[in-house]
Order: structure tokens, then sequence, then C-alpha cells
């Protein structure tokens, strides 16, 4: 009896150990829509690659960089060729290695990756759709395949499992201000990389502002040889002092097509912001006829919001911005250009002769919530507006081009919380959530030294760290019918406090991972817990092999 007993007891923890290892979860960053781990593994140690006939080069490009990094990091070379006599539908019983094959049945960002122990089969229909793929696939690795050195001793093998994957929104943005602190063509192409791991598709890229001008313009040179420079930087509280060092920096038309390429080579879209009229004080002070007061104007050295901006009375005004607007869409294919339109001061608008003229000649009047110089700047929105569709180009603005009239067509960004974001869906706007409670990434995160230090200023009362971004929900409060307005999630990256990327990575990590899976996946397939184990046990791991810096501890 008592032999009965032991051995019925060790075949339940047999039982229960098989139905544990059965249970393996992948730490896979976003959570996948649907996963399935089954028993076995597949060795990946010179196994060979075999992709598509009919795949891109950007996708071939990146199954081939990932079989030389398997190799250079195993010790054995496996071959890169393309495949011959499968397609997506052959059974993965009939085949050896691992193969990248095109579905034309699934979505655009659609992936599928199917793994048994003699085979990995990696579907798509597009190059964004393998490049989610990998991206993935990579996850499943040892940790080692990140760091770029040997590691022949790592176990070169991936668990068994179906992964079938789709995003949630179709808009997953970063974006990056360089105009209050610059970062170089290198630095922007590993905040790119970083980006992309996670499946981030659109970079907002920040180009102009009070504190410097960073695009070359070749009709307007002056707007890098004096915008893009200022005489010192606010470094603390007071906004009347600063260090007294020359600051700035640019990129030349040449740098950002090289990284318009290189980005989508990454599957991510440049979406430049010109913001205007407000937030341009460097351009003044390249061209102070472009003001109410013709100056003398400076590239400001503080932060804040300036109370000089674009004299919109004036035609000449017009002419410049159509003719910067004319190099930028040259430089970026993007269908969107971010045209700002936040913070706009009207307190020189409203003693301008010329401002108040346009306004009397457009017979613009006070009332139903808007003055008569909030309705001058929807005139200027809707002139730009205007303008980029000429050229095929849709603009997104901040959530104030909403004060007043709008023109249809224009997306809308929302960042005074999402209040703006719910007025625009029900008014059938397409909208843009980055509300400051939850996608501010230049907001402290806690209350370590390391915090305080980087980023201190911003807000004083509250920490925003990865748990609250999880939480944000963009549906709420949104009408079912509007939600189809809501185009997806962005988080901001502003830099008057942030000087470096060992700084930029600190306010970046792990918030970055936290937004990927508010952007891709459903609510009900993820939780901040199961987040919590795949950032210790995975990816602060990557963050290190990388060397990216972050903030530790979640």
């Amino acid at each position: 009896m008592r032999k009965t007993i032991i051995a019925a007891v060790c075949l339940i923890l047999g039982a229960s150990l098989q139905a544990k290892k059965a249970e393996t979860k992948l730490n896979i960053i976003p959570e996948p829509q649907s996963v399935s781990v089954n028993k076995g593994s597949f060795k990946i140690k010179g196994a060979n690659f075999n992709y598509d006939s009919f795949l891109d080069a950007a996708s071939v490009a990146a199954i081939a960089k990932l079989a030389d990094d398997i190799n250079f990091a195993s010790g054995k070379t496996s071959s890169v060729a393309v495949a011959t006599g499968v397609n997506s539908g052959t059974p993965l019983e009939a085949m050896k290695g691992i193969y990248f094959l095109k579905d034309a049945t699934l979505d655009k960002e659609e992936y599928r990756i199917e793994i048994v122990s003699n085979a990995a089969k990696i579907t798509a229909s597009g190059k964004n759709g393998f490049l989610y793929a990998l991206s993935t696939f990579k996850q499943l690795l040892p940790v080692e395949i990140f760091s770029g050195k040997p590691a022949y001793g790592a176990k070169w093998s991936i668990p068994c499992c179906t992964i079938q994957d789709k995003p949630r929104f179709p808009y997953r943005g970063i974006h990056l201000d360089c105009a209050r602190h610059f970062f170089g063509v290198e630095a922007v192409k590993r905040f790119l990389d970083v980006c992309a791991a996670y499946k981030i598709n659109r970079f907002h890229w920040h180009l102009t502002e009070d504190q410097g001008w960073r695009v070359e313009i070749k009709k307007y040179p002056e707007l890098t040889e004096t915008g893009a420079f200022r005489a010192g930087t606010q470094t603390t509280k007071d906004r009347d002092k600063h260090d007294g060092k020359r600051y700035g920096g640019y990129y030349t038309q040449e740098q950002i097509r090289e990284i318009v390429e290189y980005a989508d080579n990454l599957g991510i879209t440049v979406i430049p912001e010109i913001d205007l009229p407000g937030h341009m004080l460097a351009a003044l002070a390249s061209y102070p006829w472009l003001g109410c007061t013709g100056g003398p104007y400076q590239v400001w050295t503080r932060w804040g919001v300036s109370d000089q901006v674009l004299c919109v009375g004036k035609e000449s005004t017009f002419e410049f911005i159509f003719n910067v607007l004319d190099e930028i869409c040259e430089l970026f294919p993007s269908e969107y250009i971010h045209i700002g339109g936040d913070e706009c001061p009207k307190k020189e608008w409203e003693k301008c002769p010329a401002c108040q003229a346009k306004i009397a000649e457009l017979g613009l009047k006070d009332g139903d919530g808007a003055t008569k110089e909030q309705r001058l700047q929807n005139y200027v929105t809707g002139r730009v507006q205007d303008y980029l569709a000429g050229k095929g180009r849709k603009i997104i603005g901040w959530d104030e081009i909403l004060e007043g009239d709008l023109g249809e067509g224009a997306t809308v960004m929302s960042w005074r919380g999402t209040k703006g974001g719910i007025q625009a869906s029900k008014m059938g706007f397409d909208v843009i959530m980055s509300p400051t409670t939850y996608c501010y990434f230049d907001y402290k995160q806690g209350a370590t030294e390391e915090d305080l230090k980087v980023g201190a200023a911003y807000p004083p009362k509250k920490s925003y760290d990865a748990r609250n971004l999880y939480g944000f929900e963009p549906y709420d409060e949104i009408d079912a019918e509007a939600t189809k307005h809501i185009l997806g999630v962005q988080g901001n990256v502003w830099t008057e406090w942030i000087r470096n990327e060992y700084e930029l990575y600190y306010m970046l990590i792990p918030r970055l991972q936290a937004l990927s899976e508010v952007q891709w996946t459903e609510p009900g397939k993820r939780s901040y817990e199961n987040f919590t184990r795949k950032m210790e046990g995975l990816h602060f791991k990557i963050m290190d092999a990388l060397g990216y810096n972050y903030r530790p501890g979640l």
C-alpha cells in the first residue's frame, strides 16, 4: 500500500513538473497577441537561413544580419540563401532549418512564427511584418546574441512555440526633442535602434524651437548659421541665468536623408516637426523681418515659451513658411508633417498693426469660446494645411489647433491630458494620444538621487514611472464609434533637462518598453506583473548587453 501511495505521489509530481515545463513563459516585449509554447526545442546553432525570393531588400538584409550575429556568437557557420521548393503553406515537417516566407493573406504588420524541433517558419506579408518577427525571434535567443561577443558555451536553442501577432494601433510613436539639446547623427541612429527593437513605427523628430533650429534649409542659410546656436543654456530653475557657453548644432540635408533611410530600413517613418507660428525665436533671430517688431531677437538661452512669434499678418511670412516646407517635403517622404501649433502667445498679435489688419480683412471676431487672435492662428493652420495637401501631405498639430475652427483632415496630437483627444475624436478628427499624465518621458520617475538630478524640474509633485504609463488606456471615455479615430499612442522625450545620452536612456527605459505594450497589445492580454517579470528576466539584461543606460527597478 505504501509503495502504491509513493508511486502515485511520484506520478502526480511528475505530471506537475511536466505541466510547469509546458507552461514555459516567454519574455517577449511587446507581449504578442497569441503565444503557445510546446514541448521541445529547436537547435539554432548551425541552422541554415532560407528566405522567399519575393522578400524586399531590407528584410533580406535584416535576416542576413541576424544569421551573421548568430554565426559569430555561436561559432558555428550557417548559410543564407533563397528558399526553393517551399512556400508559406508547406508543412513544417517537410522543412529543415529556418524559413522566412511571404504570406499575402496576413495584414501589413502581422507576422506568424512557428517553431518545431526540426525547423522554424516565419511568415509575413511585407517588410514591417518580417522586421517585427525578427525582433520577436531574437528575444527567444540567448541574451548573449545582443552583446556582439562570442559565446560558444551558451545554449543555442529556442523553445518550440507558435506566435501569431499583430499590433493594436497602426501609429506607435516616439518623439525626440533635438532642439533644446542636440543629439548627433549616430546618437539618433542609436535611439532609433532601441525603438525599433520594440516595434515602434513612427519617429516624431522635433527640429525647431526658440532655443535652436536644427535642420538645414538651403534657401535660408541663416537658420542654421545663426539660429542653430545660442549664447548659453539655462541649467537651474532660475530662468534669468545661463552657463554662458555657446551651444548648438544642426543636421545637414545629407544627414537628414541618411537618418530617414536608416529609419526606413528599421520599419520606422520619420515625421518632422517644424513648430509654428510660436516657438520660432531661433528663426526670428536669423531673419528679424519675420517678427511683428523687427527685433532685435536672440536664440533663447532659457526654457519656457517666448512671447515673440511669427508675424502672420504679412504675406512674406507665409512665403517663408512655404519655402521651408518645400524643402522639408523633399527631405521627408512621410505622409504627415507636424506643424506644432502649441503654446503660441497672442500678445504681439494684439498690438501688431499687420496682424490686426489681417484680422479685419478676414472678418475674424471674438465669440464661441475663441478670440479673434485664436482664429488668426486657425487661419495660419488652415493655409499651411491647404499648402501641404497640395503636396499630398497631411498635418499633425498639438491639441491647441482645436481652439477656434479646424479644417477637415487634420490630425490632433492630444498632449494636455486626454481631453483634447476625446473632443477631437467626437468631432471626427484622427487623434494620436500623447498625454502628459502618462507619456512625457522628461517627467521624473521617482524620488531617488538620480531621479531628482535628471529631469528634476518636471513635475515637482508626482512621479510618472513605468507602472503609471502601463496603466494608460487610450480608449477611456471615447465613444465606441469614435475609437476608429484613435490612430495610436506616442511617448515624448523633451530635452530641456536631458543633456546627453546617459540621461536620455535613464529617462527612456523602462518606460519605452511599457509604452510598446500599451501601443501593441490588447489590454486583456497583458499585465504589469508579467511585464515586470519579462523586464527583470531578460530585457534589463538586453539593455546591459547593448550598453544602454536605464532606470533600474520597476
